[in-house]
């Protein structure tokens, strides 16, 4: 078996996919569940809206988190010299990033829009909602520095025989 077969980048390329889609995924997910609970706290009271706005922003940095994944693997991703343990680092890689990001935005989704409905009838929901909100946050920047570690093993990958 060699190791770089032709076939190798793709395993690059489907950690570059895994990382943003499985992030923006949870982000998307985060902003439209903790959207709908912001939605019903304005309804009620509308000065409210711009305090109750910030699990909106922390599920847009998860997207950011596989953004900047996806874009340190696709730098590393060459045609030619690209050997199958860089390929499988790349995967994994993404594949951390990316599932990490699905799951902080799930936590953020269910969080904010549990604490900003809450937030509704009781001031004090406010600093235990943005506790929370870090807690759900780090589990995407946990995977982001596992994703940077494993990227910066893939540069250690053997050269490939010409």
């Amino acid at each position: 078996m060699s190791l770089c077969p032709p076939y190798a980048p793709f395993f690059g390329f489907a950690g570059v996919a895994s990382a943003m889609v499985f992030s923006t995924v949870g982000a998307a997910f985060g902003t439209a569940k903790s959207g709908i609970g912001i939605a019903g706290l304005g309804t009620f009271k509308p000065e409210l809206i711009m305090k109750s706005l910030i699990p909106v922003v922390m599920s847009g940095i998860i997207a950011v988190y596989g953004l900047v994944v996806s874009v340190l693997i696709a730098g590393g991703l060459k045609p030619t010299d690209y050997s199958l343990y860089a390929g499988f680092i790349h995967l994994g890689a993404g594949l951390a990033c990316g599932f990490t990001g699905l799951a902080a935005g799930y936590a953020i989704g269910y969080v904010g829009d549990s604490c900003v409905r809450a937030y509704v009838f009781e001031s004090k929901v406010f600093v235990t909602m943005v506790l929370i909100l870090i807690f759900g946050e780090v589990l995407g920047l946990y995977g982001l520095i596992v994703a940077l570690i494993m990227n910066s093993r893939a540069s250690e990958a053997a050269r490939c025989p010409t």
